[in-house]
């Protein structure tokens, strides 16, 4: 722990940007380039750089759990397993999903947890996959996958799907549609109906912007305080800058990495729950 605090100190105290151009821009941390080119008709499926951040966190992910959950001997693996386990299986399926959905959708909101977490706690170490290099160099960066829109997109559409594919499997396309529309007056129901449509979409925006939102605010205000230095050209901001940036890096690592995760899989759980059983 004590070597990769010492180069991620390193990596925010020379940012990426300022070594390969000689100046400070964060929002270049964020472009996507292509860095593999495939068009497969209309559909671009290149590879870019929160590609590979999401095959990475994929097969973290999966060793992961593998190293956790598959344990002879107890130990510390054992309890960090067990811990992680407790957390999904009591805070989130179980206060989201009805008893009767826990051992079908138990799995996807614990994989979920894990996945929004190992790609969040993967932003914040250091990799040569910046895309760029110095003195032919890869560039050692900090990126986070989940600070493009795009992929928290993705993430929250899936599960958006698995609630109405849920709620119309249980109940039935009409009594599903039906549980959206609140007891008023027919009067209102012109004003009413198009509000509870909306509230179904707004609950896809909810789930991918939070997430997003989060991740790049937290790269943003660490890369900023650090560009400081090159923006002022003055060296001893570096007092200032670096504590300041070394207080949000754990700030976000200890906390908002795992309050993150956390709050995507809750929501899913709650999300799909509701659509099972609407009346709750």
């Amino acid at each position: 722990m004590k070597r990769l605090l010492v180069v991620a100190l390193l990596a925010l105290a020379a940012p990426q940007a300022a070594l390969a151009r000689g100046e400070f821009d964060p929002s270049t941390e964020f472009e996507q380039h292509k860095w593999v080119s495939i068009q497969l008709g209309p559909l671009d499926m290149s590879i870019t750089k929160a590609v590979v951040y999401l095959l990475i966190g994929a097969a973290a992910t999966i060793a992961l759990g593998i190293s956790i959950m598959r344990v002879r001997r107890p130990g510390k693996r054992q309890a960090l397993g067990e811990m992680i386990y407790e957390v999904a299986q009591t805070q989130v399926a179980e206060q989201g999903l009805p008893s009767k959905a826990i051992g079908r959708w138990f799995p996807y909101v614990a994989s979920l947890m894990l996945f929004i977490w190992v790609v969040n706690m993967l932003g914040f170490i250091p990799l040569p996959l910046s895309g760029e290099t110095w003195h032919h160099i890869p560039v050692w960066g900090i990126y986070a996958a989940t600070s493009s829109l795009s992929v928290t997109l993705a993430l929250a559409l899936m599960t958006f799907f698995f609630t109405h594919f849920e709620g119309i499997r249980w109940n039935g396309p009409v009594r599903y549609f039906k549980s959206w529309i609140p007891e008023v007056p027919r009067g209102l129901l012109p004003l009413i109906i198009p509000l509870e449509v909306l509230g179904q979409f707004m609950r896809l925006i909810s789930l991918s912007v939070r997430l997003f939102a989060n991740m790049l605010a937290g790269h943003m205000l660490i890369l900023t305080f650090i560009g400081l230095m090159f923006v002022l050209e003055n060296v001893f901001l570096a007092v200032l800058v670096v504590p300041a940036a070394t207080l949000f890096y754990l700030f976000e690592v200890i906390i908002v990495v795992s309050i993150q995760a956390f709050i995507f899989a809750a929501l899913s759980a709650i999300y799909i729950g509701s659509a099972i059983e609407p009346e709750h």
